[in-house]
């Protein structure tokens, strides 16, 4: 028999990592507000005070701090739900860092952490944590990739590429899963109002400098998304949907140079 994973009371468990701060802090609002009991990740101690803050909802809400770039900040957070632990009804694999500039420019080990966060610590995440969710026969799964995916980065080469290859990941285990009774739904935001352009060193971009989507509605878009069994959602402006959209049929030396002006140092004052 699957294993029930609600409390006595019904309420369910949601893992969201990256939940210190931006797109991952609002998705556990959300998920308090509708009374979801949390699991938050985050490298940084302030995920501390976001399990804090995030309690005064009338949630259970519990804070791992943990480095998911690394095998052993996954495996921490891995035992947290292990067979003698309460396994998660819902998973939102958000956590991810941006870095702008020319690739020849950036640092080899910042680009290194990039990939082992955005790509190698979410693929680990996800094996340790699906079987579970396959073995019960139902389970929500959130992947925040970006718009960023449909299209080549220049002067954001290696986060591009990273979400990408979160996108079709996502894609790829939504078709795997999809008789198991658990869905994968691909959060794509755009540009939100975030600590991302700073951490990125873009602020001097004309995405840096252009008006951004609120990280509350992007989170509320994801979640509701999720609940619905989608397989993806844009949360962005107008503006930006029309571009990710456009981005589908531009050819892609077109759509680079689309994103070079965009991107590419300096392109805020041009």
């Amino acid at each position: 028999m699957a294993q029930d994973t609600k409390h006595a009371g019904g309420r369910r468990l949601a893992l969201v990592t990256g939940a210190s701060s931006g797109i991952g802090r609002e998705l556990g609002t959300v998920f308090a507000r509708e009374g979801w009991d949390l699991v938050l990740v985050a490298e940084d101690p302030d995920i501390e005070r976001a399990a804090r803050e995030l309690s005064a909802l009338g949630t259970s809400c519990e804070a791992i701090v943990a480095d998911l770039a690394t095998r052993d900040g996954v495996e921490r957070v891995a035992a947290r739900f292990g067979a003698d632990r309460r396994a998660p009804d819902a998973i939102a694999l958000n956590a991810g860092v941006g870095l702008g500039g020319a690739f020849l420019e950036q640092e080899l080990d910042r680009i290194f952490a990039l990939i082992a966060l955005n790509v190698t610590g979410t693929v680990h995440l996800a094996h340790r944590l699906l079987p579970a969710m396959v073995a019960r026969g139902e389970g929500r799964v959130l992947f925040t990739s970006s718009i960023a995916a449909r299209m080549p980065g220049a002067f954001q080469a290696v986060y591009n590429a990273s979400k990408a290859f979160v996108q079709s990941f996502a894609e790829a285990l939504r078709n795997e899963l999809k008789d198991t009774g658990v869905t994968v739904t691909a959060l794509q935001p755009g540009a939100t109002e975030t600590e991302f352009f700073h951490r990125a060193g873009m602020e001097d971009t004309k995405v840096g400098q252009e008006d951004k989507a609120d990280p509350q509605d992007v989170a509320r878009k994801g979640y509701e998304a999720m609940l619905a069994g989608k397989d993806h959602v844009v949360a962005a402006t107008l503006k930006e949907r029309a571009l990710a959209a456009a981005a589908l049929v531009t050819p892609a030396p077109i759509a680079a140079e689309q994103h070079r002006r965009m991107a590419e140092p300096g392109s805020g004052s041009a």
